[in-house]
């Protein structure tokens, strides 16, 4: 199995106590037969050899660290080449508190967002996990829309998606459609500019 918990593991084990439970998974850790992926959650070692290659790998761990979460900002723009200079963590969506959770396998990043604009994904299985991705113009709004900027950066004459080496040209006629839908649902200032800056610079056509 992908996962498993303290008390998955009593189950398996004939519903030990927890006080053993926690021993035996205390040694199995320092063996690194297993990896602790949060408190009370668990990976095999031989599961993340066989499978942590695999594409949708790291996504579905995101959802398994914190279930009420999407994919979206740095992780989702780079996938589809918006952003492409550097690797980033994995980065998520939430409306719970900000958050970062480090482990063996890597940095999962977070961030809140306000329940209403808790939306702009669509849902993917993995090994029984399911977890959320974010559309291109979604990541982008929730990038944007987090990220501080200077007033001086969305005036129309400014080329911003430039200074944010924001690679915009093949963002289709509906990927603007529904970016400049997030914006009016947002009621932002800082958005409504971002908009008509990126229509005024980028997106005249």
């Amino acid at each position: 199995m992908p996962y498993f918990t303290m008390e998955g593991i009593r189950q398996v084990l004939d519903k030990e106590s927890p006080e053993s439970s926690r021993v035996r998974l205390h040694r199995w850790s320092k063996s690194d037969r297993v990896i602790p992926l949060k408190k009370g959650v668990y990976m095999t070692r031989r599961f993340y050899e066989q499978h942590s290659k695999d594409p949708a790998f790291m996504a579905a761990i995101s959802a398994v660290l914190l279930p009420q979460s999407y994919l979206s900002l740095e992780f989702i723009l780079q996938q589809n080449n918006i952003l492409t200079e550097v690797t980033y963590p994995i980065t998520c969506i939430t409306t719970k508190n900000t958050r970062t959770i480090k482990n063996r396998i890597g940095a999962f990043w977070y961030r809140n967002i306000r329940a209403d604009l808790y939306r702009g994904f669509a849902f993917s299985e993995y090994m029984g996990i399911r977890y959320a991705k974010a559309s291109a113009a979604k990541a982008l709004f929730d990038y944007l829309y987090l990220r501080p900027l200077a007033s001086m950066y969305r005036t129309v004459k400014f080329d911003l998606a430039d200074e944010l080496r924001l690679n915009l040209d093949e963002f289709s006629a509906n990927d603007r459609d529904e970016f400049a839908q997030y914006v009016e649902e947002s009621r932002s200032r800082k958005m409504n500019d971002i908009l008509e800056n990126f229509r005024n610079t980028i997106w005249q056509h």
